[in-house]
């Protein structure tokens, strides 16, 4: 009997961000080493995934290296909003009584070329320069009121070899210079336009005030973009006259289609290695606090060919040498033959805490790289780790956007994990009033609405309008401007904040927390050990499932057909109910099939440990995939909730069967086959329309893969993806290694910090519109997006596009609303608030660029272009994009240069080699398999900022030192680079990326150290699988 079809319930019809007007080749890895390393395999048994540790008990906290995603530690979970003990209310009383200059000021613009033949003599010998910095450079300090350096020289190198270059002692606008003989990477020569103005063109500058400068992190140069210069020989120029740089209007050559929005960059900062999640709870007994500091500024030289606006502000590459003319310029110079490793920009690990203020002094300050290791004082704007924009000040026109090349974006990640120390999230209960909003654009309560008329009105800081308040909310302003009461609110002093919802946002009770399983009992399943896994991963998670009577559970096999299992308490034993028919299916029962956890335990328990000997001698082969997922999303129509799928073989029964469209020896994809790309692609729409309705009526699928084969992840993974799921890919599924981090995945999947049907919105400021969302969701209106489920692993990218300029005396606003239920029943809604400057320089979007941000900008374009595209286009583009930006630096605001030299903005010095790493990954190499290409899309489509970085530039940790460190050093060492010279031996090593690991064991390492790492005393007993390696190393870590 068929069930009578249900109204879905219309929560995206009553939301609390209801819009208003106005907004709205093959290559060898990456980090690849040396001899044995190579010819390793790499198992994923044991590799950690994105957010759950490994080999661990549920009372164990994850794995320190496993950064932001893994299970909170204990002193962190208390603060999550939604779980007990709840945050305590400020309650809204029942009667009551900025302008923001730039950030940064903007250097004068210097420039370089490469020295005569031979060099001038005299040079003096100078202790080894800092990182970055060419061997030889000899150093001057600048001279007072930003006149030219005294050029400095070395004598010239025996036998013809290159001469040293000199250098300025860096400046609060320092870079680096760095000689070698190549080109820029990739093998592209310079675009056509690109080259700078002639030498000799009238230096011309005008006095400027002196906006205050960040203060810097440890180990980074400065705030400003620098140059790094890898000079090539340069042959004498018989041509025209060089052609001046085009007005903003003009695009860049070459921009890739996926960049044409590009955004502009507000904050540089250097990469600070991976995130070292393993410090103390409260950190280690040095801190540094990082905020905004002031200084003087040089005069700019003017640049020929520069638009008027620009021309007097035009910021140069700091750190790059001021050369004069000179009559030997085009002189072909002879250099080394290969580029020196060591002076190529890597990644600098920070070893400190940071302790960073969200504002300073009436405007925003530039936050930490995503990999660092920070505590946030919310001071009003959110946290970064909620909320971060690929550029800290905001352009003015599109046409600066367009001109810079980078992208304009939000990464929002709503649940991410703060740090132990930080404060949680306050809680704010309005009553029935319910919260403050805009009349126009539905705007919240926010820190930057501004109060007038002694508190009478307020003005929407995103729309402007003018705004009565309500009696109940009035208060008197101070002296400043700002309402007495301002720091006593949270709403009004905190950049992220939740209010209680009230009526106006529920059509229905809240949704109770529905967990159901899925599990495949086909033949292949049951002789891999698949289903004993399972079944065993579930059985042990069970005590992680929250707590409380609106916690239920439901449970139900398929192979051929659909089995259901009753699991009330007054039963001795489950009852089986088969369901057949795998292209009409139904639920056998109404009620029985979905019971609180505190009901049906025991005979759950006892169910999950009799199913895989139920099913032993199992010898059907085939797998109504889904229909099984349709029969338990029918169970569950009423309520929502998650379902969790494990599925071993290709669906190939009922609906949504699929067939193999990867045939043996087609494995690859291969250049040569212009239609590759639709491999990548959903086979039809029968799943896609399925998830729709999952989607409407708030349920949310996990499938776990636990198959040796292909099953066509392309066409399964839209159902995950619609539902704001995801997919757990274990290939080859190994019943000896791979059960440990199935558990451990499944266990942080339902005890993470989450919440369900949710609907997400995001606002701007006038002359901002979203342009587009990213990430794992349903979207039915072009302004929000619905979350059946979202975790704290989930991240949503926002693209925006100009449609009018934007002031500069005024700063841009961006807010994030989510509405959504929490696991214990309450509705809420999270708010979370950015303000950042505007600025019409070109000069300050490189200067205060979020490499790590714009690189999971890019990632995620990448990934998303891939089942459209071929391969080789979708590596171009991604090379291109890296390219136009550079470009646009060079052009814009570097001086005159040669043609050979490489010159990197030092906020974005890392961009090329992290763009080569996205080219050799494994989305965008020739030589991997269609599943493997298919969950990499997937993977990255809702990858967090801290997490997309090492994904395709691995962490290589050493770990045979390991007993040899102090107690008070953190448990996980320091990344090393990744080069061949730090590979020895005698040496152990883990090379990670939060979803693969691999450990590299010297055929020269310590038996003692063979002993304590891995219980073995020599090479030959080391197991032979890595992920066993792997297991062991976690055991021994105490992880």
């Amino acid at each position: 009997m068929a069930s009578s079809p249900q109204q879905p319930p219309p929560f995206a019809t009553q939301n609390p961000t209801a819009q208003g007007p106005g907004q709205g080749p093959p290559v060898s890895g990456t980090g690849a080493l040396p001899g044995a390393f190579s010819n390793l395999q790499i198992s994923r048994g044991a590799a950690p995934p994105p957010g759950a540790p490994r080999g661990l008990t549920p009372q164990q906290a994850p794995p320190a290296f496993a950064a932001l995603s893994g299970p909170p530690p204990a002193a962190a979970r208390p603060f999550f909003p939604g779980s007990p003990p709840a945050p305590p209310f400020v309650r809204a009383p029942t009667a009551a009584a900025s302008v923001s200059p730039p950030f940064g000021g903007q250097p004068g613009v210097v420039s370089q070329q490469p020295p005569p033949f031979g060099g001038p003599p005299g040079a003096a010998s100078q202790p080894p320069p800092p990182f970055g910095v060419a061997p030889g450079v000899v150093s001057q300090a600048p001279p007072p009121f930003g006149g030219p350096p005294t050029a400095a020289s070395q004598a010239p190198p025996p036998f013809g070899g290159p001469p040293a270059m000199a250098s300025q002692v860096p400046s609060p606008f320092v870079g680096h210079s760095v000689a070698a003989s190549q080109a820029a990477p990739f093998g592209v020569p310079p675009v056509a336009g690109s080259h700078p103005p002639p030498f000799g063109g009238p230096p011309g500058a005008g006095p400027h005030p002196a906006p205050p400068l960040r203060q810097t992190f440890p180990g980074q140069s400065g705030p400003m973009a620098s140059a790094a210069a890898w000079t090539q020989p340069t042959p004498p120029s018989f041509g025209a006259p060089q052609q001046s740089p085009p007005p903003f209007s003009s695009r860049p050559v070459g921009q890739p289609p996926f960049a044409t929005q590009s955004a502009p960059v507000a904050q540089q900062l250097p990469f600070m290695g991976p995130p070292r999640a393993n410090a103390p709870a409260f950190g280690p007994p040095s801190w540094q606090t990082q905020g905004a500091g002031s200084g003087a500024m040089q005069p700019p030289m003017r640049m020929p060919g520069i638009p008027g606006s620009m021309q007097p502000n035009t910021l140069g590459p700091p750190g790059t040498p001021t050369m004069t003319y000179s009559p030997h310029a085009g002189t072909q110079v002879s250099t080394p033959s290969k580029i020196d490793p060591n002076q190529i920009p890597r990644p600098m690990p920070e070893s400190s805490v940071i302790i960073y203020e969200t504002r300073q002094g009436g405007q925003a300050t530039i936050p930490p790289a995503a990999s660092s290791e920070f505590i946030v004082k919310d001071t009003g704007n959110c946290s970064p780790r909620l909320m971060r924009c690929t550029v800290n000040q905001i352009p003015c026109t599109g046409d600066l956007l367009m001109t810079s090349g980078m992208p304009l974006a939000l990464m929002v990640q709503p649940f991410s994990l703060p740090h132990p120390s930080e404060e949680p999230i306050q809680l704010v209960d309005f009553g029935e009033m319910g919260p403050i909003r805009c009349s126009r654009c539905k705007a919240y309560i926010n820190p930057f609405m501004k109060f007038v008329d002694q508190g009478r009105h307020f003005v929407c800081n995103l729309c402007g309008f003018r705004n009565d308040t309500p009696r109940e909310y009035m208060c008197n302003l101070g002296p400043d401007g700002r309402r007495r009461d301002a720091d006593d609110r949270p709403e009004l002093s905190r950049g992220t904040v939740e209010f209680v919802a009230t009526k106006e946002f529920l059509v229905r009770d809240p949704m109770p927390a529905v967990y159901f399983f899925l599990i495949d009992v086909s033949m292949n399943a049951i002789q891999t050990g698949a289903t004993a896994a399972a079944c065993s991963a579930i059985s042990q998670s069970i005590s992680d499932l929250p707590e409380g009577p609106r916690t239920m559970v439901g449970i139900a096999t398929f192979d051929s057909a659909i089995h259901f299992y009753s699991l009330k308490r007054a039963q001795q034993q489950p009852l089986m109910l088969i369901v057949p028919d795998v292209q009409d299916v139904y639920t056998p029962l109404q009620t029985d099939l979905i019971l609180p956890v505190s009901e049906c335990r025991e005979n759950l328990e006892q169910l999950l440990e009799s199913i895989p000997n139920m099913f032993e001698n199992n010898r059907v082969a085939d797998s109504a995939f889904g229909a099984a997922m349709k029969a338990g999303f029918l169970a569950m129509k009423s309520t929502g909730g998650k379902l969790l799928v494990f599925q071993s073989v290709l669906p190939s029964l009922g609906i949504g069967s699929l067939s193999a469209r990867e045939a043996e020896g087609r494995a690859n994809i291969t250049t040569g086959d212009k239609e590759a790309h639709k491999l990548l692609q959903p086979v039809d729409n029968t799943l896609q329309t399925m998830a729709l309705e999952f989607a409407e009526y708030q349920v949310c699928v996990d499938v776990f893969l636990t198959t040796q084969s292909y099953v066509d992840i392309a066409s399964i993974s839209v159902v995950p993806q619609t539902t704001g799921g995801r997919v757990y890919y274990y290939y080859p599924f190994s019943a000896l290694s791979d059960p440990a981090k199935l558990f451990n995945d499944l266990r942080w999947n339902i005890s993470r910090p989450q919440g369900f049907e949710a609907v997400m919105r995001v606002r701007c400021s006038q002359g901002l519109q979203v342009q587009d969302y990213f990430g794992n969701f349903c979207k039915r209106v072009p302004t929000d997006i619905d979350l059946p489920a979202i975790d704290s692993d989930k991240t949503v990218m926002v693209t925006f596009k100009h449609d009018d300029k934007l002031p500069e005396n005024v700063e841009c606003g961006f807010q994030c609303a989510l509405l959504y239920t929490t696991v214990y029943g309450q509705r809420r809604i999270r708010v979370i608030n950015l303000s950042l400057s505007c600025t019409n320089l070109l000069a300050n979007l490189f200067r205060y660029a979020d490499l790590e941000t714009q690189f999971a900008c890019f990632l995620k374009q990448a990934a998303n272009g891939i089942p459209t595209s071929s391969l080789p286009r979708i590596r171009d583009e991604a090379t291109n994009t890296c390219i136009n930006i550079l470009q646009s630096y060079r052009k814009h605001c570097a001086s005159v240069t040669s043609s050979g030299q490489l010159i990197l903005p030092e906020a974005l010095k890392l961009l090329p080699l992290y763009t080569l790493a996205l080219v050799k990954s494994v989305g965008l190499r020739t030589d991997g398999r269609l599943d493997d290409r298919s969950y990499w899309i997937s993977l990255v489509s809702s990858v967090s900022v801290v997490l997309a970085v090492p994904l395709v530039f691995p962490r290589l940790i050493p770990i045979h030192d390991l007993t040899s460190r102090d107690d008070d050093d953190s448990l996980v060492p320091s990344p090393l680079m990744l080069k061949s010279e730090n590979v020895q031996e005698d040496g152990v090593y883990l090379l990670e990326n939060g979803e693969d690991g691999l450990v590299y064991v010297g055929n020269m390492v310590n038996p003692a150290t063979l002993e304590q790492i891995f219980g073995v005393s020599s090479l030959a007993a080391l197991p032979a699988q890595a992920s066993l390696l792997t297991i062991s190393l976690i055991l021994f870590l105490k992880l």
